[in-house]
């Protein structure tokens, strides 16, 4: 070999050692970009913590509890806002092919920042107020989650096939999106469906 290639050898081996040794340095300025999936994790538990015994059968002035969750995987700290939302079978629920939330009014938020790759929880106490039962229809007049007073003024009919007087409390994802200046929802709802089983 002469001394100009001697000399190109050592000029390749040294960059490739250099950007080696710089790798960890440009991963994180430069994140690549298929590196990591960037999400929000959104659950709920039941009163025991764990992803069962959810409250079902469910009657007026009775107290129930569940837990509701949320993961950051986002790669940096997010601002959230929790709508949690009360409907009969026959209510709007959030369309997810066209990104839109639940047209029903929000009974109670949760607004918190998550730092990247934690998460945050918390207990929510819910019952129900002024519930009647007439014939095949069962009307909710009130919602109580963690102690505060919600009217809903929701009814629904008797449900033959599965025997039961249905509604669903639902919770919806929203995130702070910094362009908008304004939070977005998430495109993303969790839910229990409750059976009202008296007043």
């Amino acid at each position: 070999m002469d001394l100009k290639s001697y000399n190109a050898l050592f000029i390749v081996a040294t960059l490739v050692l250099t950007l080696v040794a710089a790798y960890p340095v440009i991963a994180i300025v430069m994140p690549f970009q298929g590196d990591s999936e960037q999400f929000s994790e959104f659950w709920l538990l039941g009163p025991d913590h764990i992803a069962e015994n959810y409250p079902f059968n469910v009657s007026a002035d009775e107290m129930y509890t569940i837990f509701v969750d949320l993961a950051n995987h986002m790669g940096c700290s997010e601002y959230y806002l929790v709508n949690v939302k009360f409907r009969s079978i026959t209510q709007s629920i959030p369309e997810l092919a066209n990104s839109q939330p639940s047209s029903l009014t929000t009974l109670h938020e949760f607004q918190f920042v998550v730092d990247a790759e934690n998460v945050w929880e918390s207990t929510v106490n819910f019952g129900f107020q002024d519930v009647s039962i007439e014939g095949d229809i069962t009307n909710v007049g009130n919602v109580i989650i963690n102690g505060k007073v919600f009217p809903v003024d929701a009814s629904t009919r008797w449900d033959f096939e599965n025997s039961g007087f249905y509604f669903q409390l639902f919770f919806e994802l929203w995130h702070y999106d910094v362009a908008l200046k304004s939070f977005r929802f998430d495109n993303q709802f969790v839910g229990i469906w409750l059976n009202m089983t008296g007043s």
